[in-house]
């Protein structure tokens, strides 16, 4: 006989991941075990068994499901992901403010902000959560892991829409400084574009149609054949910066997306993307201050200190 699901309370957070939540669409599985070792292969059958026998499988009122459990569809399930193995990223993000409600921090180039793919722990979100017991952090926004710079979070999840509206409202100024080859356009040039999914899916492109991205490109140094440039992004289109840059020539330095795709199987540290989130300006939601934060962090850039 199918064993009795024991009742338990939702999954909480480990070790500052949260668990996965996903849909179980209508079909004729026998069991939950069926679909899921379907669904995602590369777990096996036994990995799937060892995590319900845990309670670590849960519906979405708390019931654990067991490898012996009858399939249900159209509802969603709790799960907690796991890797194999996770690349460790060798550099470390600093707080540079906080108060009762936000933290500001630099993140180093290759650090994801939040867990994806092949990165769990080893992401900004998941140590800083780990590294000051505070499981209610949460972004205000996105950064490619590829660049570097300020990312805001919020303290208390009771604030954070405050704070994300900043941002989708464009009540937020945010600077970017990149290094790309030197230029004859005159700057300043304000580039606008529609912007879309491209292919591979993690890709963007630029098509014809109404716009949907604007940045603003200034060029503030140049030496050796390399120009330092400001970027001000008004829309916050993933890979905008990168993708506005590449089609007008002038790539920013060690992109592997951009123009062409120049993926390698190893992790090169020692050649990161040649952008950094140098600056937020806003006004607070909460306590109506002027806050204006410039990243400690610096590009190879010969005029820099």
């Amino acid at each position: 006989m199918p064993s009795k699901p024991k009742k338990i309370a939702p999954l909480k957070p480990k070790n500052g991941v949260f668990p996965n939540c996903h849909w179980m669409p209508e079909g004729a599985w026998e069991l939950y075990l069926d679909y899921l070792y379907e669904r995602f292969p590369h777990i096996s059958k036994q990995q799937w068994i060892k995590r319900m026998m845990c309670q670590q499988v849960v519906t979405a009122d708390g019931l654990c499901i067991a490898p012996d459990s009858k399939y249900l569809g159209n509802q969603h399930i709790y799960f907690y992901r796991e890797l194999d193995f996770e690349l460790a990223i060798p550099y470390r993000e600093t707080v540079i403010f906080e108060n009762d409600h936000i933290m500001l921090v630099d993140k180093p180039h290759f650090l994801p902000v939040a867990p994806t793919g092949s990165y769990l722990k080893e992401t900004l979100l998941v140590r800083l959560r780990n590294k000051y017991q505070n499981n209610d952090l949460e972004l205000c926004h996105r950064l490619d892991r590829e660049t570097a710079g300020l990312v805001l979070l919020s303290k208390k999840s009771s604030n954070r829409s405050s704070y994300h509206q900043l941002f989708s409202d464009h009540k937020i100024k945010k600077t970017y400084w990149a290094v790309a080859a030197a230029s004859q356009y005159k700057f300043p040039i304000k580039r606008c574009s529609r912007i879309v999914k491209g292919e591979p899916y993690f890709k963007m492109r630029e098509v014809e149609g109404v716009i949907n991205s604007e940045t603003l490109i200034e060029q503030l140094e140049q030496n050796s054949g390399l120009s330092l440039y400001q970027l001000t992004p008004k829309t916050g289109k993933k890979h905008q910066l990168r993708l506005h840059m590449s089609n007008m020539k002038i790539p920013i330095k060690n992109d592997r997306f951009y123009p062409e795709l120049k993926l390698k199987e190893v992790e090169d540290f020692k050649q990161p993307l040649q952008l950094l989130a140098k600056r937020l300006e806003f006004i607070d939601p909460i306590n109506g201050k002027n806050y204006r934060f410039e990243s400690q962090l610096n590009l190879n850039w010969p005029f820099l200190d």
